[in-house]
């Protein structure tokens, strides 16, 4: 059973690893019949420690996975740095991030002062902490996407390539990536080195049930080839495994010059994907048509930013709710990015957070296996309903809401909602058979529920 006050998906017990759902595959389940609806906070020092000191602070990750269960969030991004030290322009600090997947033993110095990483050699040190989080967030019932790339940094840092392990004064190896070509398939010999690292993760993890695999963040379209075949090269090595795990891939950012479409996404082999703004996804998401699981971040579509009316836009059209949390602040101490302080929070962010959490209470509550987007049945044009039984409507205003219940049949509950607060207001009840038109008695927006 869901515990309502903290609404921690933890008190649910994880049957198996994820998979689309197979009546309703705009959603992921574990056992063929309940919905899986996953949302949450990510940050970028939630797997390697990061920041503009060397070495960079010690992330609290414990302090994180409590901070995840009080906003009821169920879902992260586990991040991944490929560089030990980059800046994106040469008036800002360095950051730095450690630890890394191989070991720096030399012989000879890096381009950061430190010994050159051995690429035939991992540092344990790495997926064992990979490991243990992963482990940490499935006895609280989190779901973790490994990110096994990360494109942005190398695209758009200034001094980025420069310190990264691939480049040939970096590696004792002989190694050239050969930046951009990275992602790429042209060097048979770093594709090998990539292939090697890949099953290394996949054997570290294979045995939780929580794991998603998302093979990069923000490469530019120049990936698209590359990314596929990690998708399918995952797939096929865990066929042996004992279990298997759904793939993502995430909007290719390239700037003007090199970004991806949505249709790269949605052509993919992959098992879920988070969009760029193309088609509506920040402003007016689409309905989700089933064809993908979708996780729409806040990360694709704004870098930093989002509202919480674009929490229950992307929720009541059928979309998983990611954000791109800049600082996780808690109740005794503060974890943050880059020195960053509680008052240079994202705008809205608290909001944000408390949305998400009101929505999976609701994808619990009204089981969402069963419910399908219909903006036609609600004149917000913004409805989640199983026609006759259950309707979440959200209003982004407090106008007067037409909902056709022209194929419900009997009384159905009327139940107001805050979209943020979570607070409700029993409203008494309504008879189906034809449109009926309800007012608000919130101010601002709310969520209108009925049901049998």
């Amino acid at each position: 059973m869901i515990c309502v006050e903290r609404c921690s998906i933890g008190a649910v017990g994880m049957k198996r690893t994820l998979y689309p759902h197979p009546r309703n595959p705009r959603y992921f389940t574990d056992d063929g019949k309940r919905a899986i609806y996953l949302t949450g906070s990510h940050t970028w020092c939630n797997l390697q420690d990061m920041g503009v000191s060397d070495p960079p602070p010690e992330f609290d990750f414990q302090a994180y996975l409590d901070f995840l269960q009080k906003h009821g969030h169920n879902f992260i991004r586990l991040w991944r740095w490929e560089t030990p030290k980059w800046r994106y322009s040469l008036d800002k600090p360095f950051s730095f991030s450690k630890p890394h997947p191989w070991r720096r033993v030399g012989p000879g110095l890096a381009a950061d002062g430190k010994p050159k990483f051995d690429l035939a050699r991992f540092d344990e040190s790495y997926f064992e902490r990979l490991r243990t989080r992963v482990g940490m967030a499935a006895e609280i019932g989190i779901y973790v996407s490994i990110m096994l790339f990360e494109g942005h940094c190398v695209q758009f840092a200034a001094q980025g390539w420069e310190f990264h392990p691939f480049n040939p004064e970096n590696n004792v190896n002989g190694i050239d990536g050969g930046r951009l070509d990275y992602y790429t398939l042209k060097r048979r010999e770093v594709l090998a080195l990539q292939e090697t690292y890949v099953r290394k993760v996949i054997d570290t993890v294979n045995e939780f049930d929580n794991v998603l695999y998302e093979v990069c963040n923000e490469a530019g379209r120049y990936s698209t080839e590359w990314q596929y075949y990690f998708i399918r090269f995952i797939k096929s090595y865990e066929k042996e495994k004992a279990k298997q795990h759904p793939v993502g891939m995430t909007f290719q950012y390239g700037g003007k010059e090199y970004s991806g479409s949505n249709a790269d996404l949605f052509n993919s082999p992959a098992d879920w994907i988070s969009p760029n703004p193309e088609g509506g996804y920040r402003d007016d998401p689409p309905v989700n048509d089933g064809s993908k699981v979708v996780l729409n971040d806040t990360d694709h579509l704004w870098g930093e930013g989002g509202n919480p009316q674009w929490v229950w836009k992307s929720f009541t059209r059928g979309h998983n709710v990611l954000f791109m949390d800049r600082i996780v602040a808690l109740t005794h101490r503060t974890i943050t990015w880059a020195g960053l302080s509680p008052a240079e929070d994202i705008p809205y962010a608290e909001e944000i957070r408390m949305a998400m959490g009101n929505t999976i209470k609701l994808a619990t509550r009204f089981n969402i296996a069963d419910m399908t987007p219909l903006p036609e049945l609600a004149s917000t044009g913004y409805c989640l309903a199983n026609p006759g039984e259950a309707y979440i409507i959200y209003s982004p205003s407090n106008a007067e809401i037409k909902v056709d219940l022209r194929t419900a049949y009997g009384r159905l509950k009327v139940e107001w909602m805050h979209p943020v607060l979570g607070n409700s207001i029993q409203a008494g009840t309504v008879d189906g058979g034809e449109w009926c038109t309800l007012k608000p008695p919130l101010e601002g927006d709310s969520v209108l529920l009925l049901y049998k």
